[in-house]
């Protein structure tokens, strides 16, 4: 046997023979029915989003603040210790300009998807949100922003519920040297 690998050649399908019956077909609509269950940390989470706050969880042995937040510390393996409120502003960590939305339509105003690290967490902890109300030109790492958010009638208990994040006017600050909480 050569060093080469095998074709495996198939049987071709005829329109001929998929109209006289020949193939096996079948066509149904299949029932998805799911239910989702958040959990305690997103369940939370979304609740005080309705409400129009963030909060986060704290583990005192690492002494992370993490938001989203978890029941459970990835760092030091234990259970997380309480619930913090942390704030709804904070600074670009990254971004990107999108010229294609979501459903595949070109933009001539890109949208700007970007993760903020929050005020009151800890560094590096933070959303993927999207800024408004900002020139593209204008967006940096390190520009500081804040939540601008749905009226209250209108959240849902959704990330939506914040709209967008605004630029903080002339500040700026390096990534990652957020203040830890108290």
């Amino acid at each position: 046997m050569s060093g080469e690998p095998r074709t495996v050649r198939g049987t071709p399908l005829e329109l001929a023979d998929l109209k006289k019956g020949k193939v096996f077909t079948t066509a149904y609509v299949p029932k998805i029915q799911y239910a989702w269950d958040t959990g305690v940390a997103i369940g939370r989470y979304l609740e005080e989003l309705k409400n129009g706050r963030l909060i986060a969880r704290r583990c005192q042995r690492c002494q992370r603040t993490m938001v989203p937040p978890r029941m459970f510390c990835e760092r030091c393996f234990r259970s997380t210790d309480e619930w913090v409120y942390v704030q709804d502003t904070g600074t670009v960590n990254t971004f990107s300009l999108c010229y294609v939305s979501w459903d595949v339509r070109r933009l001539k105003t890109p949208e700007i998807p970007a993760v903020i690290e929050i005020d009151g967490a800890s560094p590096g902890m933070g959303i993927m949100h999207v800024l408004g109300k900002v020139n593209p030109k204008q967006v940096r790492v390190g520009m500081r922003v804040r939540a601008v958010w749905k009226p209250p009638p209108q959240r849902t208990g959704s990330i939506t519920d914040i709209l967008y994040f605004a630029p903080i006017k002339g500040k700026t600050t390096k990534v990652g040297t957020a203040k830890k909480p108290r």
